[in-house]
């Protein structure tokens, strides 16, 4: 079978077993943002498992994209170089929710995987929680399982928890021997076992028996719903059952690791970095769906992790002779073999293939900085007459720069030196334990128990597309944090979602006002987040909720014109033109969008012209429901990183906008008033930002810039139109004074250079010059100590200055100095530096440093004496 047929039987044996398929959650969680990554299938239906949400149907069945970089089940280093490992991988699974529970999962797993897949029953081991008696009992009643292939484990391998505290319990893995031939630790002492450290026992199937709560004392408490939650990793079940001894020979990898052969110009193979190819095909999918997602490389959360993903791709392709840039061009082919599937890929591939190539070209850049760095480094050692680079520094050349450690290594060899290997391990495991803390889910939504019952009368219903208040009654509340959580039977405030902001206003609670600071979803509830009055207590639970709507409708007016400028930046810039994220506040619209080039000014001028267009031609918004595939064939855009349900509600504007949205709007586009764009910037590779006014706040905006340019105008007294020029003109002149004064304080300094040197005190033999310049720039501090250096001998020179409460020293030290003592001036600066705060060094003949505190500049200048002594 191919492994689009695998997939495909899958998902078939689950709905006709009575479950619903259920599409891909996005695998970059935009609306979680406990996760950096969606890392299971369990992670979109986490508000069912919380007792906050449900859903139409009570099993469903499906084929989860997820991303691993961190935690036991993943370690970045490994990915490549073992045959199974994986940063991007999909996870089929099968759900029961309050439905059915152990027996039918158990059932249903082993006859798909031996009377469907025909996988031999001799060499499947099926584990259980050692305290869970019932699974144990079930595999040999419900199936023809060797009984002594049915074995017991402790927490770490088969109790499954979601985090600290919340649903949590049991679990049976099933796992295939592959045969000795598969492990990978032959020759050393080792035993293959189940749930071992090999690759001859690998866990195929994961069944989660969700039945406790873990409460904040650690106490566990049976669920009133027990679920089942099940994930089997889809490339390890294509390998078994392609009969593959590795992951990277099926037909998920092999058209790219072929693609990547091409590109290198060899076979795959006869080379002998075979795990340079494994690397690129796999960091090339993770790369490709999560951009597609929404994700983008950055210096933080999980755009640090799709840069260091990346990064570690193009070192690896340096392997392979790929120094230019490379990675985008597999897109392409990530696309043939997985976008039939998931079809956002392909609807996105130009958008990957863009953002890849720029990260891949500043890379590169990134790299020669880093040989810098190592130079630097390198120079400090040997003026120190050390032999090790530290264990910080050759993290920092792997973490900051890029640089695997065995480039570092081969580096530090040709010049003589070592690197400290157990100091980079040790920093490589505070990074890993960092990242194991950021990734751990952490329930922060509040747990059912945690809820006071007024009243139940089902879900909360949402009334504010057209009412602003309602007479309605409490169903529950929490006290969280000093604030209090309430839930509404009806309620006109919205739910922040979709960019837009959360209602704030009033409610009375039983005669008592209460203030709503905000309005956020969990689940299916409604949560409104309020002051917490003194002696807060609920009688009948009568409520009257009021929100504040003079924001409500300056927030409807910023929510429709981000419609009107999506669909203006398409037109004018181009269809590959996408929302990467949106803000929509009552004062401002912020939106970020896919475009690689600055907008200039000729095309803001055009985008906003057009949004002010359809804004005049006051047209009426057709808002409507209706199914997810029928808004998709008639052409409604749908967003990154947002889940859709079966049916959606759509806003069109004319013939000009159409989107998926269950936001707020205006009725008709005139009543948004002026448009008005006041920033547009980049914020990532590949993703720029426009904010906008719309309004009351357009208007204030164009009267305060016309007094400015009014001011302006009578100041420099001419005409608006010539405030630019003139502007220009000034600053010239401005830049012009500066060198010319800045050339007068160097020629000064200079010209008496004699006189400095022959101020100079002889310490140890040695004729030490301590000189303070005032207000003098480390530039011209360096050209000092250069003339110093070529009129004096036998001399150390330290140069200093504070310009603006900021401290700067230069040491210049003569070369027979450098060749008699071994002074080194970067040793020296160094050192003179640490007494005023700073830090430093340089080269042995002229180095530079800066301090911190201005107050202990003398100090530290006369610090030099007892160095020299």
């Amino acid at each position: 079978m191919t492994s689009a047929e695998i997939r495909q039987s899958f998902i078939d044996f689950f709905k006709d077993k009575g479950h619903s398929f259920v599409p891909s959650s996005p695998v970059v969680p935009l609306d979680d943002p406990t996760l950096l990554f969606t890392n299971a299938g369990m992670n979109q239906f986490k508000d069912i498992l919380l007792g906050t949400g449900s859903r139409p149907y009570t099993r469903a069945v499906n084929s989860q994209k997820c991303i691993r970089v961190s935690g036991k089940h993943n370690d970045l280093e490994e990915v490549g170089h073992d045959t199974y490992h994986h940063t991007f991988f999909e996870m089929l699974g099968n759900w029961s929710f309050g439905d059915y529970y152990k027996r039918e999962a158990i059932q249903w797993a082993w006859e798909l995987l031996t009377d469907v897949w025909k996988l031999p029953k001799d060499k499947l081991y099926a584990t259980v929680f050692r305290d869970d008696d019932e699974a144990a009992e079930l595999w040999p009643q419900l199936t023809d399982i060797d009984p002594e292939k049915v074995l017991r484990f402790d927490e770490k391998d088969n109790f499954w928890e979601m985090g600290d505290t919340g649903p949590c319990g049991p679990c049976s893995e099933i796992h295939i021997d592959l045969g000795p031939a598969h492990c990978d630790k032959q020759g050393r002492e080792h035993t293959c076992f189940v749930n071992g450290d090999c690759g001859r026992y690998i866990e195929l199937w994961n069944l989660v028996f969700i039945q406790f709560n873990r409460d904040d004392n650690g106490k566990l408490n049976p669920l009133p719903a027990r679920h089942v939650d099940t994930g089997a990793g889809f490339e390890r079940l294509v390998a078994v059952l392609q009969n593959k001894r590795s992951n990277y020979d099926t037909d998920l990898f092999q058209p790219i690791i072929n693609h990547i052969a091409d590109l290198a110009g060899e076979s795959f193979e006869t080379s002998s970095e075979k795990s340079a190819y494994n690397v690129i095909a796999d960091h090339v999918r993770m790369l490709t769906f999560s951009i597609a997602d929404g994700g983008l490389p950055s210096n933080d959360g999980r755009g640090y992790v799709m840069r260091r993903i990346l990064r570690r791709a193009a070192r690896y392709g340096r392997k392979l002779e790929l120094r230019e840039p490379f990675i985008y061009k597999l897109v392409s082919t990530v696309v043939d073999v997985l976008g039939d599937a998931f079809p956002e890929i392909r609807e996105r591939a130009q958008h990957v293939a863009t953002v890849i190539k720029s990260e891949e070209e500043h890379f590169n850049r990134t790299l020669d900085r880093g040989l810098d760095i190592f130079d630097r480094i390198k120079t400090d050692l040997h003026s120190k007459k050390k032999k090790t680079i530290p264990g910080k520094d050759v993290f920092k050349l792997y973490d900051t720069y890029g640089f695997p450690v065995d480039l570092t290594r081969i580096l530090a060899e040709e010049e003589g030196l070592q690197i400290d290997e157990a100091g980079f391990t040790k920093e490589m495991q505070k990074q890993q334990d960092r990242a194991r803390q950021s990734a751990k889910f952490h329930t922060t939504a509040l747990a059912a128990d945690q809820w006071q019952t007024v009243t139940e009368k089902g879900k909360p219903e949402f009334i504010g597309y057209t009412e602003d208040a309602v007479e309605t009654q409490l169903l529950r509340y929490a006290v969280r944090d000093d604030r209090l959580h309430v839930v509404l039977a009806r309620t006109p405030f919205y739910a922040e979602s979709g960019g837009q902001v959360g209602d704030r206003g009033t409610m009375i609670i039983d005669g008592r006002t209460v203030t709503v600071l905000d309005t956020q979803k969990q689940g299916d509830d409604i949560i409104h987040i309020c002051q917490l009055p003194d002696n807060f207590e609920v009688k009948q639970g009568n409520v009257t909720a009021q929100i504040d709507a003079v924001s409500r409708r300056q927030t409807e007016k910023n929510h429709t014109a981000t419609h009107l400028l999506h669909a203006a930046l398409r037109t004018v810039l181009g269809e590959h033109v996408q929302q990467a994220g949106s803000l929509v506040a009552p004062d401002r619209l912020r939106f970020d969008f896919t475009h690689f080039a600055k907008v200039d000014n000729d095309q803001l001028h055009h985008i906003e012209q057009l949004v002010n267009e359809k804004i005049q031609e006051n047209e009426s918004l057709q808002i409507l429901e209706d199914s997810f595939d029928n808004a998709k064939k008639r052409g409604a855009m749908a967003l990154f990183g947002e889940k859709y349900g079966d049916v959606v509600r759509t806003v069109q504007i004319a013939d000009f906008s159409l989107e998926l949205c269950g936001g707020t709007h205006v009725s008709q586009t005139g009543q948004i008033g002026p448009f008005v764009i006041v920033y547009e910037g980049s914020i990532a590779s590949g993703v720029r930002r426009i904010e906008a006014l719309t309004g009351q706040a357009a208007v204030e905006f164009l009267q305060r810039t016309r007094d400015s340019i009014f001011g302006l105008s009578e100041m420099l007294n001419v005409k608006d139109r010539e405030i630019l020029d003139k502007t220009r003109e000034l600053l010239d002149e401005k830049k012009r004074l500066e060198k010319t004064l800045q050339k007068m304080k160097r020629d000064l300094m200079t010209s008496d250079v004699d006189s400095i040197i022959n101020k100079g005190q002889t310490v140890n033999g040695i004729n030490l010059v301590i000189h303070a310049a005032e207000e003098a720039t480390v530039q011209q501090l360096k050209e000092l100590g250069d003339k110093i250096r070529e009129k004096a001998q036998n001399t150390v020179a330290l140069l200093g200055t504070v310009s603006n409460g900021k401290v700067s020293f230069v040491c210049a030290v003569t070369d027979d100095l450098i060749k008699s003592k071994k002074l080194s001036a970067g040793y020296l600066v160094r050192e003179v530096a640490k007494a005023a705060g700073g830090g430093g060094g340089g080269r042995p003949h002229l180095a530079t440093a800066g301090g911190k505190d201005a107050s202990r500049f003398d100090a530290a200048m006369q610090s030099i004496k007892k160095l020299i002594r």
